[in-house]
């Protein structure tokens, strides 16, 4: 079983590639649609990787494979650029859910 990753940019898929992952460069919702399609397609596939720009092109399909398909995991990574959250955005859902400040 093996990753596979579904980029918005060349510099995400150079560094994955480095560590042996193979992938597709996309922009477009089209091509993201098309390219999660192959991915599911794809029998050796365990994981795919994909980033958080392009998970916003498409959230329904993406969130529609995770609940209906039993594989391969679907895993949103942030890019290059880091990710949308704040810094403390794991601090504060547990403070919001057990009233705990870590």
């Amino acid at each position: 079983m093996r990753f596979y990753l579904i980029s918005d940019n060349v510099d995400t898929q150079v560094g994955m590639r480095l560590a042996g992952i193979e992938g597709v460069v996309v922009h477009e919702r089209v091509e993201v649609e098309n390219a999660l399609r192959a991915a599911m397609a794809m029998e050796d596939v365990a994981v795919v990787l994909i980033t958080e720009t392009l998970l916003q092109l498409c959230p329904d399909m993406v969130y529609d494979l995770k609940l209906n398909q039993k594989r391969p995991l679907i895993v949103e990574i942030p890019d290059r650029h880091g990710n949308g959250r704040t810094k403390d955005s794991i601090s504060r859902y547990v403070r919001e859910a057990i009233g705990v400040k870590i």
